[in-house]
């Protein structure tokens, strides 16, 4: 494909020869002849200057760097759109395979896919060109909405609702329990029956191996688009706005609320029984002891304004040099105070 046609259907601002022809997508590292690639991050300008690369997609700032360049506002989601170019999705054959086990109440759309060994059970409604690949298994009364591909081996709880063109990775659990339990005279835990659901709203993907517990009365919600990561746990009665991005190992507890467009990098906890703001972004590894406004930028555990935290981190490692300061000031006031 000739870089020009590239430039043309994307927006993209060319800097050298369109008449350059583009086979392939690859790092700049790895790229020859032929191939176009993507610098998206300022620290890897050496390589990009190094590259074998035909072309690359950069930002409007880019300098030149001796392969033609596609210029772009936002070069990333360029790289993500070309990538498609050269290798497009695989089509699933729509059929169910004869292992795979359908409730005979059980709704099935046109143009489904189902693999090996998947249960479908009671009342279970999987509309239009949804693809559920092997070992999966769908609990009744649950709905799986069109266009939504379950990868290999998750389970669908019961009466959990999927909506349109989500994707579930493998092994994860959609509607497991929440965890709840209270505590009997003895020092015993009576388990408290967890009887409401999960609903995931249309376009959310959710990483491998996250669990997302159904609420004890009422739902816990995912809000439209947002992105989950892998090995990500959301207690139960949650409701997660639009737009999150969840990053992989975050564990939320409880009945925690987020606004639209958060962004929860990886590892941080939330405490539950508060509210993130719309806007707002946690940094790795930080604890939420309470709720966050809008917009705000935390880190650290507890989490503080991330601008405190850099300073505090700053002032962290110069502790030693401090204390060691202050006894010697301690030491030489006790001198002056012995004469």
């Amino acid at each position: 494909m000739k870089l020009s046609e590239i430039a043309r259907q994307f927006g993209c601002e060319l800097d050298g020869d369109g008449r350059i022809e583009v086979s392939g997508v690859a790092t700049l590292e790895l790229a020859g002849e032929r191939d176009i690639s993507f610098l998206t991050n300022a620290k890897y300008f050496n390589e990009a200057k190094a590259t074998n690369a035909s072309a690359i997609i950069a930002g409007l700032d880019c300098p030149p760097v001796g392969p033609a360049l596609l210029r772009h506002k936002n070069p990333y989601l360029i790289f993500a759109k070309i990538v498609e170019l050269f290798f497009p999705p695989s089509q699933e054959a729509a059929g169910i395979h004869p292992t795979a086990w359908i409730a005979d109440s059980a709704r099935v759309g046109t143009g489904v896919a189902i693999g090996a060994h998947s249960y479908v059970g009671d009342n279970v409604v999987v509309e239009d060109r949804v693809i559920i690949r092997s070992g999966c298994s769908l609990y009744a009364g649950s709905r799986i909405g069109e266009g939504s591909l379950i990868h290999a081996g998750c389970v669908v709880r019961e009466n959990v609702i999927i909506g349109r063109r989500c994707i579930v990775h493998s092994n994860s659990v959609i509607g497991s329990d929440g965890f709840g339990f209270a505590r009997e005279e003895d020092g015993s835990w009576y388990k408290i029956l967890q009887t409401g659901t999960v609903i995931l709203e249309d376009d959310v993907e959710i990483g491998a191996c996250t669990t997302i517990d159904r609420a004890a009365l009422g739902e816990t919600r995912i809000g439209k688009g947002t992105k989950v990561d892998n090995l990500v746990q959301i207690g139960h009665g949650s409701i997660i706005g639009g737009n999150n991005l969840i990053c992989a190992q975050v564990g939320l507890a409880g009945s925690t609320r987020t606004g639209k467009n958060v962004v929860l990098a990886g590892q941080v906890g939330v405490v539950g029984h508060l509210t993130i703001g719309d806007g707002a972004t946690v940094t790795a590894q930080a604890g939420i002891p309470g709720s966050v406004e809008p917009g705000k930028v935390m880190s650290g555990s507890p989490a503080i304004d991330n601008k405190d935290w850099l300073r505090s981190t700053v002032a962290f490692a110069k502790l030693p040099k401090i204390l060691k300061a202050v006894r010697d000031l301690e030491r030489r006031i006790s001198q002056l105070e012995a004469r």
